[in-house]
């Protein structure tokens, strides 16, 4: 069975979902909302209405599942005395009579002479699917790496898709705005995530928090890093998926590549093939982000930073306005990323690039050198502890005194 490695969720199986995921979508027009209000049109010429991604179809996702030894929860059929379980006189299992269960009279599940219980009845991929998280440790690991990678993939697929066609915007206060693409994008990785682990919580920048409350398993997903770049027809832009405190994985949709960790190395799969991050600091580049808030100031503001001269004398600035180049950082293509902030490893926006940082063995801090973690204040994340120690030291001469 190609697909199958152990009973576990493999490569060949979630690139199989997604590629049936990227097929479909788009057949169904179901309006979709967020937590901001519809405003304006900002770009493009063609344009639709923001529809939710369809979901892969039903008969491909058992296929997979018998693939890895995973059956769907719906009712097996056992023979007893020559007729399987739960048919008498020749019915099928669990009908009665001819009719199906929770059908009295002929009407679906949770109508009894009423309109549907969507709750009851509605078909949607975490209620059909229940992949096994493995027992074995390094297996499990194994298995949320994938569904990381995969469901970045969705989302940079969606993202990709809707690239430079029209988009309306949903304003969320603060000068701060979503699009139906981040929304589109934002359902995309959720199915995935649903499909492989139902039973997880998830955080998402545009749905908020999704799941039991007392989930033991959290996503951190941020769907489209860098919308107002997207909306304005630039191609710098990350789709971000973090299992908080394991595997993560940050796709760049127009790169064709998606940066991931399984908690331990940082590898970069492009086309199939998997090559190991190396952190460099040889192009003196250091990605600044310049977007409020600045809880930081006015003990550190990112602008006097790139405006002291031993910056300039040593490094070169850059503001991409996407945690993209945090990610950059891992794979040798930033020197090093600065930022503003609080709580970072527990943001959408940075938890996964963080992880990408630590996990290919750059130097990661707070702007203050202090360990990241919930309480950090900023985040410092250079290729090298040369380039890290040049950036501590020029935030501390550029403080007010």
């Amino acid at each position: 069975m190609p697909y199958a490695a152990g009973g576990r969720v493999t490569p060949e199986l979630l690139d199989r979902l997604s590629t049936e995921r990227e097929r479909v979508e788009g057949r169904i027009a179901e309006p979709v909302g967020t937590r901001g209000r519809p405003d304006s049109v900002i770009t493009g010429a063609t344009g639709e209405p923001p529809h939710r991604p369809a979901l892969p179809r039903r008969d491909l996702l058992r296929d997979l599942l018998k693939q890895t030894g995973t059956s769907p929860r719906v009712p097996r059929r056992r023979r007893t005395g020559g007729r399987e379980a739960g048919r008498s006189g020749g019915p099928e299992a669990g009908r009665s009579g001819g009719r199906e269960v929770g059908r009295p009279g002929g009407r679906e599940v949770g109508r009894p002479g009423g309109p549907v219980d969507r709750k009851a009845s509605a078909v949607t991929l975490h209620t059909v699917i229940d992949l096994p998280v493995p027992h074995d440790e390094t297996g499990a690991r194994h298995d949320d790496t994938e569904v990381a990678i995969a469901a970045a993939r969705a989302g940079a697929e969606t993202v990709r898709a809707r690239y430079g066609r029209r988009l309306t915007r949903f304003d969320k206060g603060g000068g701060d705005f979503a699009t139906d693409a981040d929304v589109a994008a934002e359902e995309a990785i959720l199915g995935v995530i649903r499909a492989a682990r139902p039973h997880d919580a998830i955080c998402g920048e545009e749905g908020g928090r999704r799941g039991a409350a007392d989930a033991a398993r959290q996503w951190l997903v941020d769907p489209l890093c860098g919308t107002l770049n997207y909306a304005a027809g630039t191609m710098a832009v990350a789709v971000n998926v973090a299992l908080r405190g394991g595997p993560a994985a940050v796709a760049d949709p127009f790169g064709g590549e998606v940066l991931f960790t399984d908690g331990e190395t940082a590898r970069v799969r492009r086309d199939g093939h998997d090559t190991p991050l190396a952190p460099s600091a040889a192009t003196r580049l250091v990605d600044v982000n310049l977007d409020p808030p600045f809880p930081g100031a006015p003990a550190f503001r990112a602008v006097d930073l790139i405006a002291h001269p031993g910056f300039v004398r040593r490094l070169r600035p850059r503001v991409l306005s996407t945690t993209l180049a945090l990610a950059w950082v891992a794979a040798g293509k930033r020197a090093a990323y600065v930022t503003d902030g609080t709580g970072l490893t527990e943001s959408v926006h940075f938890a996964a690039g963080i992880a990408l940082c630590r996990a290919a063995g750059c130097v990661v801090t707070g702007v203050d050198g202090e360990p990241v973690g919930p309480a950090c204040r900023g985040l410092v994340a250079a290729a090298d502890a040369g380039t890290h120690a040049l950036l501590l030291s020029l935030i501390r001469e550029g403080r007010p005194r």
